[in-house]
């Protein structure tokens, strides 16, 4: 007897017809016609089953503060440090909670249960860290909320940057975070990255630095992080978000840096949407899209993985805590449209971000968790191309969201009633 039994489900690896029985919170079978009886029972009628979506990379302290205290009018990174910087004076315990909690509730109904965010150090105050630690409890029981102590505004360069991060540290936030490339000169930003692995190995933390998050290829603060990785032991355990830098790099010298990048194990964390946004605004044209060299570094064997970044905030006045719009904005920027392409690309959604953030028990695997996401469409393909609704989101066996599907009514003289464009438009050869 099992608690739960999603009935022909297709998977994200292509399996299709699958059931899936949860007992105790637990995945407990995969196969097919799954000869068992449960409490509760779900036909999934051939939709796509996945694990959650994870989210590696986002400023929940930020999130849904748009207009405060001004619009960014000219929508650059820097006119957007620079209202964070008018803002986070004013900010309170209380607008901080808030404002994260209310962002929990939807990235729970977008199937979103892990999520990493940074928190800004830079004010001594330090109540952007706790308030997020009272977040993180609230929602433990539906979302795995990870914290990055984050020197906004550089760990040498703010006046307490220093002292701030370590506070921020000794109160519970996990893992340790820098910006290198925001730091006064280049040496500033190396010394940055060598102290704040330091402190990584001494405490064993991670490590997660914003790292390059420029159009300068002379920003090489990546090159860095890997030395210092592999000269602290921490293989495995960093990550180097946007890494935008690279995609201004002569390819002689990438091919130097991306086995160093390999050596060290580093996860790369670039951000589709605010990368595609932010970068290349000194540019006329030819213009650059802003995102570093995804596909090369895929193919070295790095684990990448996307994150959304910012929703409503002062760097980028849209999103919805949607990873699949993330990783659809991804497939355009990276070109990376095969069928093999888009594979990875959901992967980075989901697999690679719950390795980078080092998650247990995750994935559709028999004794791994039962948190799962019912799409309304029939594969990854199609889930990339829809960005469709979530049917069902499940976590530890138990339903905590449902949306209904998607249909459209018509009143047309001839033609049909209703679309449903999960499964009318469905192409002819399915590309998995």
């Amino acid at each position: 007897m099992f608690d739960l039994i999603i009935r022909n489900a297709n998977l994200p690896d292509g399996r299709q017809g699958i059931d899936v029985g949860v007992v105790g919170g637990k995945i407990a079978a995969i196969e097919p016609n799954l000869a068992a009886t449960a409490g509760e029972e779900i036909d999934a009628t051939g939709r796509l089953l996945s694990p959650p979506f994870c989210d590696p990379h986002f400023h929940m302290d930020a999130t849904l503060s748009l207009g405060l205290p001004r619009m960014n009018v000219s929508g650059t990174l820097l006119e957007g440090i620079a209202l964070w910087g008018e803002l986070r004076p004013t900010l309170t315990k209380e607008a901080l909670v808030e404002r994260a909690l209310r962002y929990c509730d939807l990235a729970v109904s977008q199937g979103l249960l892990a999520i990493r965010s940074h928190v800004d150090t830079s004010d001594p105050r330090l109540v952007t860290a706790e308030a997020l630690l009272e977040v993180r409890q609230k929602v433990a029981p539906y979302i795995d909320l990870q914290l990055v102590a984050f020197p906004q505004d550089g760990y040498y360069r703010a006046p307490d940057g220093v002292a701030s991060l370590e506070r921020a540290l000794d109160m519970g936030v996990d893992i340790v975070g820098g910006i290198p490339h925001f730091e006064r000169t280049m040496e500033d930003g190396a010394r940055s990255v060598e102290a704040l692995c330091r402190i990584a190995a001494e405490r064993g933390l991670p490590v997660d630095m914003h790292c390059d998050e420029t159009d300068d290829p002379l920003s090489r603060h990546i090159e860095t992080l890997a030395a210092e990785t592999v000269r602290f032991g921490l293989q495995g355990r960093v990550a180097g978000s946007h890494l935008t830098s690279m995609h201004s790099m002569d390819n002689y010298y990438v091919s130097k840096l991306i086995p160093l990048m390999v050596e060290a194990k580093i996860n790369v964390i670039p951000n589709p949407l605010i990368n595609i946004m932010l970068q290349g605004r000194h540019d006329s044209y030819p213009k650059r899209r802003g995102m570093t060299r995804v596909k090369e570094l895929m193919a070295a064997g790095l684990n990448v993985a996307f994150g959304h970044d910012c929703v409503m905030d002062p760097w980028y006045p849209m999103g919805s805590g949607d990873m699949l719009e993330v990783a659809h904005m991804a497939v355009h920027v990276t070109q990376m449209g095969g069928i093999e392409d888009k594979r990875r690309i959901f992967d980075a959604i989901t697999v690679n971000s719950a390795k980078t953030m080092g998650l247990e028990g995750y994935g559709l695997e028999v004794g791994f968790k039962a948190d799962l996401v019912l799409l309304q469409a029939a594969d990854v393909s199609e889930a990339l191309r829809l960005k469709p609704n979530r049917l069902f989101v499940i976590k530890a066996g138990k339903v905590i969201a449902r949306t209904a599907p998607r249909i459209g009514e018509l009143f047309l003289d001839g033609r049909p009633t209703s679309i449903d464009i999960a499964r009318d438009y469905i192409p002819q050869a399915t590309q998995g």
